[in-house]
């Protein structure tokens, strides 16, 4: 649910009529953006599955500098779903698996169609 929170949190900033934000910090300063990265770096996060995707989120800003907002989107929406195949008694190592499995395809489709 953490994840969710963050997610929803930050999902509708996305795209190109992407709703701005209004932060207000402890000392009363109001910074207004849609940028996920600014969003997230402002939150004060303590849950710990919900402090991995803030982290993720950092990550991809550092690394290329754009996609934050869809990364953690993608992210909280995956746990979701392993959450929901968890619940129907389906084990994690099988999930697990099966998210390898898809990001092996999806690389290959990649490579395929940008070579």
């Amino acid at each position: 649910m953490a994840c969710g929170a963050v997610a929803n949190i930050v999902k509708s900033s996305l795209g190109p009529v992407g709703l701005d934000k209004m932060l207000v910090d402890d000392i009363g300063d109001v910074t207004i953006t849609n940028d996920g990265a600014t969003i997230l770096k402002m939150l004060e996060v303590e849950h710990p599955a919900a402090k991995v995707l803030v982290e993720l989120a950092e990550l991809q800003d550092r690394e290329v500098g754009d996609g934050t907002t869809s990364v953690v989107i993608i992210a909280a929406e995956l746990l979701k779903r392993g959450n929901d195949l968890v619940k129907n008694k389906i084990h994690p190592t099988s999930i697990i698996s099966g998210y390898r499995l898809a990001m092996r395809e999806a690389c290959k489709f990649h490579i395929l169609k940008f070579a």
